[in-house]
């Protein structure tokens, strides 16, 4: 899977697929976990579905780039996706922004 990215510095944003579940999340997390940086950007604007799947991708992505000495920071304007994450409680394990710029200013 090849995901579009941006870098800021030492920071690469990475904009998630359209769905983000059991099909897509082996991928997901291979394509993470080979990223030569280690403080990450996941913009969830553009996924439409998350499933448990999906959500413990990210966790296991943060757990990996804490060890790396790095973090895992979530960025979504998208309602949808913002509601999934206070209903799991993943936004007290995650931290989430409201926009690329605000998650990116959190690494400074």
């Amino acid at each position: 899977m090849n995901l579009s990215t941006e870098i800021f510095g030492a920071v690469m944003v990475i904009h998630t697929p359209e769905e983000l579940g059991e099909d897509q999340a082996d991928s997901v997390r291979d394509f993470l976990q080979t990223r030569e940086r280690n403080k990450l950007i996941l913009d969830l604007d553009g996924t439409e579905t998350i499933d448990s799947v999906g959500l413990e991708t990210l966790l296991d992505v943060q757990d990996l780039m804490r060890e790396r000495g790095g973090d895992l920071r979530i960025a979504t304007t998208n309602h949808a996706n913002r509601k999934i994450l206070e209903i799991t409680r993943l936004d007290s394990m995650l931290e989430v922004f409201d926009s690329v710029i605000d998650a990116v200013k959190s690494y400074a």
